[in-house]
């Protein structure tokens, strides 16, 4: 790669910068090339928090521009500052500080992918409340980068669709609706959602034309009521929205199935022993349906990847873990999953 990978702090009262050092600790190779768009105390801070008897020595370098961490050894970590956060973060709490300090991270490294400064962003977990403490007008890192995507191409947020796909070696997911109320997600599933975030994840999972993952990807639909409505018995979505999206992508060369019993779906679709699943990826009508399968696989294990976005961006599948800060326990495993997948998506 001849551009560098940002990996945006996260939350500094978060495990975000403890599994961002342990990463560039024991991954160099992946990580080789990489930088951390955030606060250089804070990762200080969280190199202490990780080091002890026998442990590598583990720098933290000010860089000045991007480029430079493409110079950067093995097992430093690049630290670009990011404005100014004004002293420790208390652990483990929320902060309006941290959570807005968070967000001018991913705000920055996003606008520097879309001007093609940096190869693609991997950011460590945001807080929610955090966010809204700071007074930030978006509940997470998606509908963020929506926002600085449509600003920068000029267009209205509601043409710039995007869509969460999480993902691991055994299974990926995509949602119809995101961080929304459990009530508000079943009202989102309509003809026009469904039939949007099928093609979507069509374009996404397929690649590019001479990538490295080019090809036809086989979609299998969940249903929104349990049995996928048992023929109407349980509900109508499935035979009066889904169905008729699913047809409609089927014309246009997608190969979508279903709608299927959400209790099944995902099992079929897992690969495993080598073997691959029935489905490329699940199309999930809502958060939970889709993230608890994956993330019951082991969360050290999954990705989070936004599709729509005219840039690179993955991140690790779990949160903050406020109970954990400090203590160095977290697992970097997911963050350095993320790390690998940018690279991926950028070949």
């Amino acid at each position: 790669m001849n551009k560098p990978i940002a990996i945006t702090l996260g939350d500094a009262a978060g495990i975000g910068p403890e599994i961002i050092a342990k990463a560039f600790r024991d991954a160099p190779h992946a990580t080789r090339g990489c930088f951390v768009a955030g606060d250089v105390a804070t990762l200080r801070r969280a190199v202490s928090f990780i080091s002890g008897a026998g442990q590598v020595a583990l720098p933290v370098a000010v860089i000045e521009a991007p480029s430079e961490a493409l110079l950067a050894p093995p097992r430093c970590i690049p630290v670009l500052q990011i404005s100014s956060l004004s002293g420790p973060v208390p652990l483990g709490r929320v902060s309006g500080a941290a959570g807005k300090f968070a967000a001018d991270c991913v705000t920055w490294a996003a606008r520097a992918a879309l001007r093609g400064e940096i190869a693609a962003l991997v950011t460590a977990p945001l807080h929610k409340e955090a966010l809204a403490a700071a007074g930030i007008a978006f509940p997470g890192h998606t509908e963020l980068l929506q926002a600085e995507a449509a600003a920068f191409l000029g267009k209205p947020v509601q043409d710039v669709p995007v869509r969460m796909m999480l993902a691991n070696d055994e299974l990926r997911t995509v949602l119809v609706s995101i961080h929304v109320s459990l009530r508000a997600a079943i009202e989102a599933v309509t003809f026009d959602n469904v039939l949007q975030t099928l093609r979507l994840t069509h374009q996404f999972v397929r690649g590019p034309v001479g990538s490295t993952r080019h090809r036809r990807p086989r979609i299998g639909v969940a249903g929104l009521n349990p049995h996928a409505g048992e023929g109407g018995l349980f509900g109508r979505e499935e035979i009066d929205i889904i169905a008729p999206a699913i047809a409609a992508a089927r014309r246009d060369g997608i190969d979508a199935s279903g709608p299927f019993a959400p209790d099944t779906v995902f099992m079929r679709a897992r690969a495993r022993d080598g073997q691959p699943g029935e489905f490329d990826v699940v199309l999930a009508m809502y958060h939970d349906q889709g993230l608890i399968p994956v993330k019951y696989l082991g969360v050290d294990k999954g990705v989070n990847v936004t599709l729509g976005l005219p840039l690179v961006r993955t991140s690790p599948d779990h949160g903050t873990a406020f109970d954990i800060a400090g203590s160095g326990a977290a697992d970097a495993a997911s963050l350095i999953a993320a790390i690998h997948m940018a690279r991926q998506l950028c070949a």
